[in-house]
């Protein structure tokens, strides 16, 4: 057996390279969105035990919806990507083109066990650059094809080895090759077919059985009424059928007799042609992109007539005779059938009409006939060589030019449209991808044109509504979800429904509801909706997470929280179940379950950027030092997920002046402001951090800040009125702080009182008197405003007495203590603006990713509760915090009243 020589590995490599070089630009398209972008599995936070339990798409295998494709070896080099080079699209390529050459080198390797060096070159060169493997190759879930020929050919290698030169046994081949043919299915289903191909390969070239001793075999067989059992071909029927809709995907499984064996027997012949003139290439062959074959006078039934008339004499030819080309011929006819079997419907349905991926392996039986017919005519030296040139040069450019159609959603389904106008789903994805882009107009159009294709498409349907919805015309997506509700199949007495719906279709009234509660007079109505979903399946999970956020809506906590419940009995995994619920605790009054279940949403995605956020904004709030180390981490750990959000670096800045660390909250409140210009409870704490540590003057430039963006920000003004007075002597500048508040508000009686201040500072008494006697009518029950009206009589009465004018156009006397306002830090200035999540279901492909109402809406500006007309709804009594600020604001309070009163009681 010749070996592969540097010189033909370095040949392959390169023609490999030249062809697929363009790849590396593609990024994530169709079926990659799913097994790369939305796939858990791929995260270091996911156990490494979940690829052996879950699905190709990372879902549960016990699960109904999951697709049944078990290919854990291939996730896992999808797993080593990431953690490479994470979601770096470019990596995955590349890996994908050094599997295509590995394949190829492995191939001309086994092309060597039955045909010549030439030729068997000429066949490898020929897979290298065959244009069906496009989808293989550029598309990154073709791993799986590529991994699982890997180790097909290479268990066939090594399974050649397994009869010594006294054709006695050798076990070492072929415990290796077990191992091997393992590993293949690991991969993808199909690896198990390489034990046929070795079959076959024993039987007919190693011991050389003929066509008349298998006939003589397959009369005893019969005769003797020795049968093997059925399942021995068809295999569970679960393993290779995933949950899907037949009446779309695959029209003909659900056809009847004789369209169904007449259109699964046509797709032969068009998967033949496929590799014979890959001229038209699409990506998805589902729908209507072929009609069925409904009757046997179809024309088409000549293309079934001729190609099993040709594979017939093929095989014939092949097991008839011992010669050499009978050999290469069975080989090729194993390579091309056998791996083609699972996904040629004849024997099981599967969720496809046509799929090019799934050539990849049998292209190789059908590279191997081509070189051995350049074989054949390879007397004819130049017109072979031609014919060989002329074809290798087009297929690779073909394949070239195939890789860009591959660059992006967009280009990939529009080239798709080229080639097929017939498939509603093809409509479907331009729409989805001129949507990921918002262009929802023209994505309209392409949605439209799917309804139109196919009238009875529920996803189209409801593609239309969503994007009327985002379009803002909430009759027209109301009517659209309502034509897709109508096509929902019908309850029949006696017979399951849930297993006749697919759960996507199923979002079809989550989206209708999640419409119509933007109404609040028809929450009800939307209520009804969620439960008729689960009704429908009450394995929905999505149903009652939709229905738990309504219920969150209607203050209707308990049912929240119980809807949560039940979610998580169908999914106790999903970090973001356990999100919903602490938010429902909150709303619950009762923060230590809130916390509680924000630890077990971390534990499960220790990078749940909400659960971060608001577990740690918990735990500041709670007033307790002991938490106050954790909640930093976890803000530390928020920004580095959302280095753009500048609420995240504001809130460690609080967590910052309550360890009193100021030059830390500084750095961080800095750090808020320049990435959200204007944030006003960054700049109004910022300047109260300076002016508790009796940086007064660093304070004023950010309160002026503050007020450019805020003029109303009546603490802002208060602290700057303050800071004029009593630091920079300017009363005029202090006077025109206060004034603006009571314009802006005439009965606020800090500002009243603080105005009455300056007035006595201005030795107007008259004035003061009149002021504080207006501020003791917005306040009878403030005693100290009593009191400081009572200084300021005595003093005008002894001044009065000693025949002393009243008052004087001076500035203010400089030695005495001016008025401090109240200045204590109050925490509320975090923030009390409720947000949520995203609140609708997307397509029917989508999968919400958290929809509760949030504790924080932590992409707005966060403003000062105290300037809120809204109550705290979170909290019924006070925190431990809240007493703390109460006792401060009580001390300063006391302290300056001091002050003041030896103001007014100065000479």
């Amino acid at each position: 057996m010749a070996v592969v020589s540097w010189k033909e590995i370095l040949l392959l490599t390169g023609l490999v390279v030249g062809c697929y070089w363009n790849s590396l630009s593609c990024g994530f398209v169709f079926d990659d969105v799913s097994a790369i972008l939305d796939n858990k599995d791929l995260r270091p936070s996911t156990p490494v035990r979940n690829l052996f339990l879950n699905d190709f798409w990372g879902t549960p295998m016990a699960e109904e919806r999951s697709h049944k494709s078990y290919r854990p070896l291939t996730v896992l080099t999808f797993r080593l990507n990431y953690l490479f080079s994470e979601l770096s699209a470019a990596s995955y390529h590349l890996l994908n083109v050094v599997l295509h050459a590995v394949v190829c080198v492995l191939f001309l390797r086994v092309c060597r066990s039955f045909l010549d060096k030439t030729s068997s070159l000429v066949a490898a060169l020929l897979f290298a650059v065959h244009p069906i493997h496009t989808e293989a190759v550029t598309g990154v879930v073709g791993r799986a094809e590529l991994l699982s020929s890997i180790f097909l050919l290479a268990a066939f290698l090594a399974y050649t080895k397994s009869t010594g030169a006294d054709q006695s046994i050798v076990w070492a081949p072929i415990a290796l090759t077990v191992v091997l043919v393992a590993a293949a299915t690991l991969c993808k289903e199909q690896g198990i077919t390489v034990v046929g191909i070795c079959c076959v390969h024993e039987v007919f070239v190693a011991q050389g059985v003929r066509l008349s001793f298998f006939l003589i075999i397959t009369e005893k067989m019969f005769l003797s009424s020795v049968t093997l059992p059925t399942q021995y071909f068809i295999g569970h029927n679960n393993y290779f059928f995933f949950i899907f809709s037949c009446r779309f995907d695959n029209p003909a499984a659900v056809s009847p007799t004789p369209a169904r064996q007449l259109t699964f027997n046509y797709l032969l012949p068009v998967n033949a042609w496929l590799l014979l003139n890959p001229s038209e290439l699409c990506c998805d062959w589902t729908m209507g992109t072929i009609p069925l074959v409904e009757s046997l006078l179809d024309l088409r039934n000549l293309a079934t007539l001729v190609f099993y008339t040709f594979l017939g004499l093929l095989a014939y030819h092949s097991l008839r005779y011992r010669h050499s080309s009978a050999k290469t011929v069975i080989m090729a006819l194993s390579l091309i059938v056998l791996p083609f079997i699972p996904a040629s419907n004849l024997f099981f349905p599967v969720g496809f009409v046509v799929a090019e991926r799934v050539l990849y392996v049998p292209s190789m039986g059908f590279c191997v006939l081509v070189a051995h017919g350049f074989k054949i005519v390879s007397h004819l030296k130049k017109i072979s060589w031609l014919m060989i040139g002329v074809l290798i040069t087009t297929h690779a450019v073909k394949t070239f030019n195939r890789n860009w159609d591959w660059e992006s959603e967009y280009t990939l389904f529009t080239s798709a449209l080229k080639v097929n106008k017939n498939n509603a789903k093809l409509w479907n994805n331009v729409g989805h991808a001129l949507e990921n882009q918002s262009n929802y107009a023209k994505a309209l159009q392409y949605f439209l044109q799917a309804t139109r294709v196919q009238p009875d498409d529920i996803g189209a349907h409801m593609n239309v509504g969503r994007t009327y919805k985002n379009l803002n015309k909430s009759k027209e997506a109301e009517d659209a979800y309502l034509v897709a509700k109508s096509l929902m199949p019908q309850v029949i007495p006696g017979k399951k429904y849930a297993t006749r719906v697919a759960p996507n279709h199923l979002n079809v009234y989550i989206n209708l509801a999640n419409l119509i509660r933007a109404n609040d007079s028809r929450l009800e109505e939307a209520d009804q909706l969620y439960r008729q979903a689960i009704s429908m399946r009450p394995d929905f999970k999505q149903a009652y997470i939709s229905r738990g956020e309504l219920l969150l809506k209607m203050n209707k906590l308990t049912e929240a929280r119980d809807a949560y419940l039940r979610a998580l009995e169908l999914d106790r995994t999903n970090a973001d179940l356990w999100y919903n619920l602490a938010i429902v605790n909150i709303e619950m009054k009762d923060p230590s379950e809130a916390l509680k279940n924000f630890n077990h949403a971390l534990e499960l995605n220790p990078r749940h950027k909400l659960a971060l956020f608001n577990s740690a904004l918990l735990m500041q709030e709670s007033g307790e030092p002991k938490f106050w180390p954790e909640a930093n981490r976890r803000f530390l750990t928020y920004v580095e997920e959302e280095p753009d959000d500048a609420n995240g670096y504001f809130n460690l800045g609080m967590l910052a002046m309550d360890a009193n660390e100021n030059a830390a909250a500084e750095r961080w409140m800095r750090k808020a402001i320049g990435l959200q210009a204007g944030f006003r409870s960054a700049l109004f704490n910022l300047a109260l951090l300076y002016s508790q540590s009796k940086r007064e003057m660093d304070a004023l430039p950010v309160l002026d800040e503050l007020l450019r963006h805020h003029p109303e920000h009546i603490k802002g003004l208060i602290l700057k009125g303050d800071i004029l007075m009593n630091h920079k002597k300017d009363t005029r500048g202090a006077k025109v702080c206060f004034e603006r508040i009571l314009r802006m508000d005439p009965t606020n009686v800090q500002g009243k009182h603080n105005l009455c201040v300056v007035y006595f500072e201005e030795r107007d008494l008259p004035r003061a008197e009149r002021c504080l006697e207006e501020t003791l009518a917005l306040a009878p029950n403030e005693e100290y405003v009593r009191r400081h009206l009572s200084i300021v009589r005595s003093k005008m009465a002894a001044m009065s007495a000693a025949g002393q004018p009243l008052t004087s156009t001076e500035g203010a006397a400089t030695s005495a203590k001016e008025e401090k306002p109240q200045r204590a830090k109050e925490s509320a200035d975090k923030g009390e603006e409720e947000g949520r999540g995203a609140d609708a279901v997307g397509d029917e492909n989508n999968v919400r990713k958290s929809s509760a109402e949030s504790l924080r809406d932590v992409g707005v500006d966060q403003s000062e509760s105290v300037d809120s007309s809204t109550p705290d709804k979170r909290t019924k009594g006070k925190s431990t915090k809240e007493i703390k600020d109460i006792e401060e604001k009580r001390a300063a309070a006391l302290k300056r009243l001091e002050e003041i009163e030896r103001i007014l009681s100065a000479d």
